[in-house]
């Protein structure tokens, strides 16, 4: 369900459907959730703060999503204390698209935002002026009273401000009156891009030298590299906002386990003796959407780059993207054990989401920027005050959902938004009194429309607003399947196309 569009029948969500109609909850799921102007103070007392945790290119290969080699200590902990989606969704499978979509809370159905500059350019561009409404989320938070905090990658680049690549710019905010304060410590390497595709030293991938080395792993200290340096900011920034009337918001957008695979010595030698598994099905997709792997494929490998990839190449790739998740959870971890120590664990959300997934060889792919299940299943974790604890749902979920359901945890005197808000919240299912509130999920990529069942993804290709190409996939025993079976099961296609609009 996504914008205006009107809840679908399928057949397979029959009995789903049945308990929504006989619910308040299914009037919510057939409306936009549109905020409105509440009155009173925006800067109510007792407000809860809100830290809001992206990290780019984090596919669900966790411990606590029964990935036993993963070496994730501090999300597992985490996954304790807060509600983890298995089956959450991304609006489009790329960096600026997904992130657009959560933090303005709309579907690219309605928005056209599909690329990677939605945020800063063309026609689906934050508007660069005050509007009646709030554009974005933290916007919305800073017209509502909190005080906004950006260090990291929150939007599209690495530091809330627009510069190119090669550093050319003006350095205006990417979004417009989002936050009060851009904190991205810069360290050695001076600039957003530069931290983003940072190596050790000060060194980057847009310093001259393009793509450079895929791996890495010299750095002996945390804050060697950025991230490290960015859970250092957050710390020290939360020690500040524990003396502040307001409540905070403060996004802490984490650059690894993206490209290139750079983290410390010790997580890389953390892996030595793990036996870490081959993608389950490394058969190639038969899919006008399967992709040359290009990004990952142009940076230097210590090993022969042969397609498909040598056993060992590909378990030296897969041991480099772990190692940067393990360093990545420490970096988590240190900022979570911070909240606490502060006494602000108690009064504040914690949010922890992955902007798209990554095929980590699956279906002989490296990277996202397809419109299957590998890279448009992401993690998310809630953890608020008066929710489950410890809960992993299967309900489907998606990014866009996020928004609207922040506003519901927060119960505030909240300003309103310039468009509606596309998403469902989520509270029925944090609280317990709800087993799901959507029966599909929908992600986009170019000219595709990807439909996520409980069961199956239905991908169709919309040439000239006919169905040019249609391809099922089971998933019920492997999420990694690349066999399309649309042609042997036609019910299931014409079921999952009614979800589309």
């Amino acid at each position: 369900m996504t914008g205006n569009t009107q809840f679908r029948s399928p057949v397979f969500c029959e009995i789903a459907n049945t308990k929504l109609r006989s619910s308040s909850m299914f009037r919510i799921l057939t409306l936009p959730f549109l905020l409105f102007l509440f009155v009173g103070s925006p800067k109510t007392q007792g407000a809860p703060n809100v830290l809001f945790i992206p990290i780019d290119d984090l596919r669900p290969e966790l411990g606590c999503y029964g990935a036993h080699y993963a070496q994730t200590p501090f999300l597992d902990k985490f996954a304790n204390s807060s509600v983890t989606f298995l089956k959450h969704y991304v609006q489009v499978a790329t960096c600026g698209a997904s992130r657009y979509a959560l933090l303005t809370g709309r579907s690219p159905k309605n928005s056209g935002a599909m690329k990677n500059n939605a945020l800063y350019a063309g026609a689906t561009a934050i508007i660069e002026k005050e509007l009646p409404g709030a554009q974005t989320m933290p916007e919305l938070f800073r017209r509502s009273g909190y005080e906004t905090i950006l260090i990291g990658k929150i939007s599209h680049t690495p530091d809330g401000r627009v510069f190119s690549y090669d550093g050319k710019g003006d350095g205006r905010p990417e979004l417009p009156g989002a936050w009060n304060q851009l904190a991205t410590p810069m360290g050695h390497w001076k600039r957003g891009w530069g931290v983003f595709f940072a190596y050790s030293g000060g060194r980057h991938r847009e310093d001259g030298g393009g793509h450079i080395d895929l791996l890495e792993f010299v750095a002996k200290k945390d804050t060697d590299l950025p991230d490290g340096l960015m859970a250092e900011a957050a710390i020290k920034k939360l020690k500040t906002l524990k003396k502040t009337a307001e409540p905070f918001f403060m996004g802490l957008g984490f650059f690894k386990p993206h490209l290139p695979f750079v983290a410390t010595t010790p997580d890389w030698d953390a892996f030595e003796n793990t036996q870490i598994p081959a993608p389950a099905d490394k058969h190639p997709f038969i899919s006008p959407y399967r992709h040359g792997s290009g990004e990952f494929f142009k940076y230097k490998t210590p090993y022969q780059k042969t397609r498909p990839l040598s056993h060992q190449a590909t378990k030296t790739a897969r041991r480099g993207y772990l190692a940067c998740v393990r360093y990545v959870d420490r970096q988590i971890g240190k900022v979570l054990n911070s909240l606490e120590d502060l006494g602000l664990k108690e009064n504040t959300i914690v949010v922890i989401w992955g902007d798209h997934g990554w095929h980590l060889g699956d279906g002989q792919q490296w990277g996202k920027h397809t419109p299957f299940e590998q890279a448009n299943r992401s993690v998310l974790m809630i953890r608020a005050p008066g929710i489950q604890q410890g809960v992993r749902t299967h309900a489907l979920a998606e990014t866009i959902d996020i928004y609207p359901t922040l506003i519901d945890l927060c119960k505030t005197g909240f300003n309103k938004t310039h468009h509606p808000l596309d998403g469902v919240s989520l509270v029925p299912l944090l609280k317990g009194k709800k087993d799901f509130v959507r029966s599909h999920a929908i992600s986009y990529w170019r000219d595709a429309v990807s439909v996520r069942s409980d069961s199956h993804r239905l991908v169709i290709k919309v040439k000239n607003g006919d169905i040019a190409n249609t391809e099922l996939y089971d998933l019920r025993t492997n999420i990694d399947s690349v066999e399309n079976i649309a042609e042997s099961h036609p019910g299931i296609v014409a079921d999952l196309a009614k979800c589309i609009d």
